[in-house]
């Protein structure tokens, strides 16, 4: 016994079959121009076409070898020397074929032919052929012979300069006929829906699914026709087609045909014409996927807008905006189970559609944030993901488009839909915006703003009600932390007063933080403050940092490795501050070297006392260029890292690596480059040989790294002779 499949295959060859057998006689009749034997077989060909048991898909494939057959008829039925008979003869003569839907088929060839002799108009020719078809009302074979009808005669159309052309209404009838055409498989395309049992529906909506194209062909051939100006599809081509599509009442059409026309009509035409397509999607049934059609009109508007600015004034001209904001509102009221991702998802494309055309309208922007908060404010927990995405794509699009945080942050309902997110999304849409302030070095001024940004990031900032702490990735949490660290010090003002409301807010917002976060966030204040201390020229202040900071490293660093991240943070800081009189300034330094030099480790000690020479040299106009306090730094250090290698040599027998030796040297570098005249080239030279004498002792342990880079630094050394100049001949007494 068969299977449904290999049953369709069955009749499909059959079918064939049948088709190619009687060609075969056609053929043969055609070869000997006998029309009377022609017709016969062609009619039995046809007649093929007339089951019941195939599917759209194997249907399809049947219609297509009997459409081959039917093009070599048609040029035999075009040469009446052939068959001598004439068109008008002809096109009476098929009329009395026996089955209808060979007749039909016959009948629509000859009339392509008829057409294209213009023994009679146009209009009138597809006038009769387009009633004529009504006689087959079977959905499916209704569909194919319509759509031949419409195959055959879309290049005999009497269009605007169509060599069919007829009086002053050809357009008009032009225009009638498809429409008409287009009706009627829209009529049998619908009534598939009932045909056989209910329990095979999901199965009848696809195989509907495979046939819209031909229903849809229709208003491609309108969008088509020359004739059809924007007038004309104002007044009657669009109220037309929207009246099938609203009065057919079935969902899979509706949607369909909705999007068709979106696709197939230009954009000019959709702009003109908003209201009235606009006021057909409430008149949908609920089914219906409203928000997709709305999302790809507003989304071929948008790029519409977006190909030249000369349309802008198109779009403020016919309130495209208050238009689309209108019917998006009433579809939601309407559909009162539309899941929340719709309707945010229609927010998304309106809110697209007005950055691309109004990009100035900030209150714009601002309403559609506000209605997709009311739209949340009735859900009380959004949980969906999709809607989630949705909700993130919208915050997205205005800092994509503005490329400024600070124009976002202006928006009063920004926050309020922020609030909607789940714990989550909320810290990802907060490393968003702070990635976004990054990327456009945005400069956050005003404390009002930080105030309202601060409120935004909130989830990266401290604990919200319901976050599982303890589950929180270590590394995730840490990129967050240092992400928050690095936008404090993106908050800046020149105004000493405002820069210190903008401090107050963030120690505000960062102390509510907890121990793990604070480690992050404090220093960053910390410094952010030293800088306005520094930047307002208040001494006392920024003194008071540095003697807090050391009292703690007194009183609360007890760890040798911390000690040694401390003090290099000291002095990097001390390095920048140029707010300090000679007194206050010597002070401070002098306790940044000693603490430098009773750090535990020789090697800690060695490279925190020459980090102590940039203190004397500061590389800018009005900077600090104590030469002999540099060398005296940078000596001291030398001294240490001798004491180091004889200490290892006492411990293991062995002298230690001399990677301490080249890290002096490169400082010597620097500052003889930077033109300190108390760093001399015997000097550097010197330390070379140093150098070269210890790495080639006995005693000395093999170092592949320190070898690495001292060969890189002589390298440096080389290029700089060869470079030649001022810079070249300072490096030339330099032996290698």
């Amino acid at each position: 016994m068969l299977n449904g499949t290999e049953d369709e295959e069955k009749w499909l060859a059959e079918g064939i079959a049948g088709i190619q057998h009687n060609a075969f006689y056609m053929h043969r009749a055609l070869d000997s121009n006998n029309l009377r034997e022609a017709l016969k077989y062609s009619a039995q060909m046809l007649s093929e076409l007339r089951t019941s048991k195939l599917s759209p898909h194997k249907y399809y494939e049947l219609y297509m070898r009997a459409f081959d057959e039917l093009k070599r008829l048609e040029l035999f039925f075009k040469d009446d020397s052939k068959h001598g008979v004439s068109v008008v003869d002809l096109y009476e003569l098929v009329q009395h074929a026996g089955n209808i839907l060979p007749r039909l088929y016959l009948l629509c060839t000859v009339g392509s032919i008829y057409i294209k002799s213009k023994e009679a108009p146009a209009k009138e020719v597809l006038k009769d052929l387009v009633e004529m078809c009504r006689g087959v009302q079977h959905p499916i074979r209704g569909l194919f012979l319509r759509s031949y009808l419409a195959q055959i005669s879309r290049d005999k159309l009497p269009d605007i300069g169509s060599e069919y052309e007829g009086d002053a209404d050809t357009v008009m009838d032009a225009v009638d006929f498809v429409l008409q055409n287009f009706t009627e498989m829209n009529k049998l395309w619908v009534r598939m829906q009932h045909q056989g049992p209910g329990g095979v529906r999901e199965k009848r909506e696809k195989e509907r699914s495979e046939l819209q194209d031909l229903v849809g062909k229709n208003l491609h051939v309108l969008s088509q026709i020359e004739g059809v100006d924007l007038e004309m599809y104002k007044e009657t081509v669009l109220p037309r087609v929207l009246e099938q599509v609203v009065n057919c009442k079935d969902d899979l059409a509706q949607y369909y045909l909705m999007d068709c026309i979106i696709q197939v009509f230009p954009d000019e035409y959709h702009l003109q014409t908003l209201e009235t397509l606009l006021g057909a999607c409430p008149q949908l049934q609920p089914t219906v996927d409203v928000k997709t059609v709305l999302s790809r009109l507003m989304d071929r508007l948008s790029n519409y807008a977006a190909s030249s600015t000369d349309v802008l004034p198109e779009f403020l001209q016919v309130e495209a905006f208050s238009k689309l904001s209108n019917a998006i509102g009433k579809v939601i009221e309407a559909q009162l189970d539309m899941p929340a991702v719709g309707a945010i998802t229609l927010y998304v494309s309106l809110l697209t559609f007005t950055l691309r055309v109004h990009p100035d309208r900030l209150d714009h922007v601002d309403q559609v944030l506000g209605a997709c908060v009311k739209k949340l404010s009735n859900i009380p927990k959004l949980e969906d993901s999709r809607a989630m995405k949705q909700v993130v794509a919208l915050l997205s699009a205005p800092l994509e488009k503005y490329n400024d945080i600070v124009t976002a942050l202006t928006l009063s309902n920004y926050p309020r839909v922020m609030d909607h997110l789940d714990i989550g999304t909320n810290k990802l849409m907060a490393m968003v915006i702070i990635q976004s302030i990054m990327k456009n070095n945005s400069c956050i001024s005003t404390a009002d703003k930080v105030e309202v940004l601060f409120e935004l990031i909130k989830g990266l900032i401290k604990d919200i009600d319901g976050a599982d702490v303890d589950e929180l990735d270590e590394e995730d949490f840490k990129e967050e932390q240092n992400s928050v660290a690095r936008l404090i010090h993106m908050l800046y003002n020149d105004e000493p007063e405002e820069m210190l409301k903008i401090i107050c807010i963030v120690r505000k917002h960062t102390m509510v933080g907890g121990p793990k976060r604070l480690p992050f966030t404090v220093s960053s204040l910390v410094f952010s403050a030293l800088r306005a201390a520094n930047g307002c020229d208040i001494e006392h202040v920024a003194y008071e940092f540095f003697t807090q900071a050391f009292l703690l490293y007194e009183e609360e660093i007890a760890d040798s490795k911390a000690q040694v991240t401390a003090i290099h943070l000291i002095i990097g800081t001390l390095q920048r501050m140029n707010v300090f009189g000679v007194e206050n300034r010597d002070t401070l330094t002098h306790k940044a070297t000693g603490y430098s030099a009773r750090l535990l480790k020789k090697a800690d000690q060695c490279r925190a006392v020459y980090a102590c020479s940039h203190l004397f040299w500061v590389d800018d106009q009005d900077g600090i260029k104590d030469g002999e306090r540099v060398l005296l730094c940078l000596k001291r250090a030398l001294r240490i890292a001798n004491a180091a290698q004889q200490m290892a040599n006492v411990a293991r027998g062995s002298g230690g690596p001399v990677s301490l030796f080249v890290e002096i040297l490169n400082k010597y570098i620097y500052f003889f480059e930077k033109g300190n005249k108390q760093i001399t080239s015997s000097a550097i030279q010197g330390l070379i040989e140093l150098i070269n004498t210890e790495m080639q002792s006995d005693s000395t342990n093999p170092d592949s790294v320190a070898d690495a880079f001292l060969a890189s630094t002589l390298r440096y050394i080389q290029f700089q002779k060869q470079k030649g100049g001022v810079m070249g001949e300072k490096f030339e007494s330099i032996k290698l």
